[in-house]
């Protein structure tokens, strides 16, 4: 894992700017009407993108560390918006990650759903300004873990 990254972006106009990740390509940010044009993913939907994609990845991770098998792994996002002092903040995130494979096909589920939380680069550094709820369901969408 690299320590360091660098992107850069720039404004097309009014308020839809061009991401550009380098070697991994470009994506369209822009705000939704009346600022923007909602041509493309706000900021605010990419940090809660970021929180799942991330949360994701060490579910997976801690899983196959085990030699278990999570399956074809998807997630739903969702995040509140309130006013904080007179400014929209985002105050909660909440995550919930659906597992391909049904909990008995996973052994090491609960040893797993214990660490992988704490692996989470994104997840861990927003925390510290805004709530992340984590909701865990097997593929009989079975919750496993509520936090």
């Amino acid at each position: 894992m690299d320590n360091e990254f660098k992107l850069s972006l720039e404004l097309l106009e009014d308020y839809k700017f061009v991401i550009d990740f380098g070697q991994f390509g470009e994506v369209i940010s822009d705000e939704p009407e009346p600022l923007g044009s909602g041509e493309g993913p706000n900021p605010s939907r990419m940090l809660a993108a970021s929180v799942a994609n991330c949360l994701a990845a060490s579910l997976i991770f801690a899983l196959r560390k085990y030699k278990d098998d999570p399956g074809k792994v998807s997630a739903d996002v969702s995040g509140k918006l309130e006013r904080v002092d007179g400014r929209w903040r985002i105050t909660n995130i909440g995550v919930e990650l659906f597992l391909g494979n049904d909990q008995d096909a996973l052994p090491h589920l609960s040893q797993a759903l214990e660490k992988f939380e704490d692996f989470c680069v994104v997840t861990q550094s927003v925390r510290n300004g805004i709530d992340v709820d984590v909701k865990v369901y097997d593929s009989n969408n079975t919750k496993v873990k509520d936090v």
